[in-house]
């Protein structure tokens, strides 16, 4: 352990001191104030005789009669399977009033990059019970599927929805409701004291907790604590899938507080600033983060991402979102329109994407005629859209009577299909059946996404007036 007294100056949540030997990047550091109390850093840079470091704790009480020690180690997460349950601070340590964690090993934060040989192709899905989701844009195993959302909008109350709700089908037949081997890893990263009661009182409430480990860092912890906090649920994840075989889903919330961390560190630093600001390598240290999700060869168990961010101004060209767009495999669109109508949750399927959704579902995964209905009620709702603007020129009484039939579609879909509240958990048979029951509305020939067979199978037959007369009999 090296030990120094040779601060030269502090910077915002940056310390730099004056080092003999040379120091390993990431090195974690311990600043003994003169007040006596111990912060914890770790080295951002490190050049021939000087380093600086940000400090997790924040600067305050820190002079230049403070000692740095480096301890010749990276920063690292005791990971046992004894985490379930537990809730943690951003910097990994336990808030919850529980006992001291004893863990299995220390992993390093960074991790280890998935050899993309030994990656597998995600093709199995999960069920989240949110129609707008596994109808529209399943989520597989495996994925990174962000939400796009933006301020005042319920992105909260859908992380927590997905959160108690997510389960794995196949797990859920074997052994019972949700499945005993799924696991959620929630890190909340400059959420309000209020958010995070929230939170808790969902998790404590719903049961979610058993199942869950959970970061929490508030808006007023040090903003170098966040950078820190996604990458330990991460760690986490990765122990809990590939060595005890759990299927885990990260989700984390809000990346737009993880990128202004980034952006305050970076102007401590007086780095060159890129785009609207933000750090020029924020695309990599991103992908850093997000290409951590997926599934290995040989291994039972999985990390599925679900990224949640805001985008300032409601502007996806943002370079929050716009990064995010092409690290990931498609987004979830938070809607403010359909957030003034009531709906909830309120996705937007029309800007909403996921890439790997036609390999999660057909025949053996969901249901045989999930992809034709998919594709037709998204073409119908698509086209009920371009109608209510049409309809605002000409007003509805000038439109045929087809053009009518897609209009009540669009909101019937809206009102049935993706309005089903906050606390209802639909399975994949459910959001089918009532896909099948909207798509009833359009005449036979309209449904030309849709396989013959699946048209014959499932579309009701109209009843002729004789049958009706008996019917009434």
């Amino acid at each position: 352990m090296k030990e120094y007294q040779t601060i030269t100056e502090i910077s915002g949540p940056l310390v730099f001191a004056e080092v003999d030997e040379p120091i390993g990047y990431d090195e974690i550091v311990e600043i003994e104030t003169p007040a006596g109390d111990t912060l914890r850093g770790q080295v951002l840079e490190s050049s021939e005789g000087l380093v600086s470091i940000q400090v997790f704790e924040g600067t305050e009480g820190i002079d230049r009669q403070s000692s740095v020690r480096f301890l010749g180690e990276t920063m690292k997460m005791p990971v046992t399977e004894d985490l379930l349950g537990r809730v943690l601070d951003g910097s990994g340590n336990p808030i919850d009033g529980g006992p001291e964690i004893v863990p299995d090993e220390r992993r390093d934060i960074v991790g280890a990059a998935i050899n993309p040989y030994a990656r597998e192709y995600p093709e199995e899905f999960i069920q989240t019970g949110v129609s707008a989701i596994d109808g529209m844009n399943t989520l597989v195993r495996g994925q990174k599927l962000p939400i796009f959302s933006a301020s005042g909008l319920p992105h909260n109350e859908l992380a927590l929805q997905i959160a108690r709700q997510a389960s794995v089908p196949e797990e859920a037949d074997e052994e019972g409701e949700g499945g005993s081997e799924f696991a959620v890893v929630f890190g909340a990263m400059g959420i309000t004291a209020e958010e995070a009661n929230e939170f808790m009182e969902d998790f404590e409430r719903t049961g979610a907790l058993e199942r869950s480990v959970v970061f929490m860092n508030l808006a007023d912890d040090p903003a170098v604590e966040r950078t820190v906090t996604p990458r330990l649920a991460l760690t986490t994840a990765e122990y809990l899938a590939f060595d005890k075989d759990y299927h885990v889903l990260v989700i984390l919330t809000d990346m737009t507080n993880y990128c202004e961390a980034l952006r305050e560190i970076g102007a401590a630093r007086e780095e060159v600033p890129g785009r609207r600001g933000y750090p020029g390598y924020m695309y990599t240290d991103l992908a850093q983060l997000y290409e951590r999700a997926g599934r290995i060869e040989g291994r039972e168990g999985s990390v599925t991402q679900i990224p949640i961010l805001t985008m300032p101004g409601d502007d996806d060209t943002h370079p929050i979102p716009d990064l995010t767009g092409y690290i990931t495999e498609g987004q979830i669109y938070i809607d403010r329109d359909l957030n003034s109508q009531g709906i909830q949750p309120p996705i937007n399927p029309l800007p909403s994407l996921s890439r790997l959704m036609d390999d999660g579902i057909g025949e053996g995964l969901t249901r045989e005629d999930h992809s034709g209905v998919s594709d037709q009620m998204y073409a119908a709702y698509a086209e009920g859209e371009d109608l209510r603007d049409l309809v605002n020129i000409v007003g509805r009484e000038a439109l045929s009577e087809r053009d009518n039939k897609y209009l009540d579609f669009a909101e019937r879909f809206e009102k049935e299909f993706v309005d089903q509240g906050f606390q209802t958990n639909r399975d994949i048979e459910e959001t089918l059946t009532i896909g099948w029951d909207l798509l009833s509305m359009l005449p036979k020939e309209e449904l030309n996404r849709i396989d013959e067979e699946y048209i014959e199978k499932y579309y009701p037959e109209e009843e002729t007036p004789e049958a009706e007369e008996v019917a009434a009999d």
